[in-house]
């Protein structure tokens, strides 16, 4: 059984991200990695999973940071859990929603819609054959999208934040 164990961020307090956005892209990109042998199948498969998971996991850490604060208490770690893939996917498809956000986050929700969907044909639809050159377009874009949500303003984020996070009422 693995242990859980607290360790310094490099920014200053808090813990270290257990699982970085940066470091799922470079793992994605590590698959891909020319050598003696070409990519696998299996390789490619993974390389798009882990593209798409970098962004669920960036908006994860994100919200819960935004919402909570940088402790990682027990109210932190819910935030963090409480993201849902499906209601995220649903909620960035919105375009008279994602229309009331700067084009920064507009960006990130198109790139999550369709790694999202990537990472289910990558996961499940065994027919499909991928290619180096597409999966790397992919991992390009989980990266690009990732730059573009961090550089939107906090009160952006955390209003995108809460729209995957909290069910919509009427006012």
């Amino acid at each position: 059984m693995m242990t859980a164990r607290k360790q310094n961020s490099p920014e200053g307090g808090g813990t270290e991200r257990a699982i970085n956005p940066r470091d799922l892209i470079k793992t994605a990109r590590g698959m891909m990695v020319l050598g003696p042998q070409q990519p696998t199948q299996t390789d490619l498969r993974r390389a798009v999973s882990t593209a798409y998971y970098a962004l669920f996991h960036c908006l994860a850490w994100s919200g819960a940071d935004l919402l909570i604060g940088p402790e990682r208490d027990s109210a932190w770690h819910q935030v963090y859990r409480a993201l849902e893939h499906g209601k995220t996917v649903q909620v960035c498809n919105n375009k008279q929603r994602m229309a009331e956000f700067p084009e920064s986050i507009r960006e990130f929700a198109e790139a999550f819609v369709i790694l999202q969907r990537e990472r289910q044909q990558a996961d499940y639809a065994l027919e499909v054959q991928y290619d180096r050159v597409d999966v790397l377009e992919e991992i390009n874009r989980a990266e690009k999208a990732i730059s573009h949500y961090e550089r939107a303003g906090v009160q952006d984020r955390r209003r995108f934040v809460a729209l995957m996070l909290f069910k919509q009422r009427p006012l």
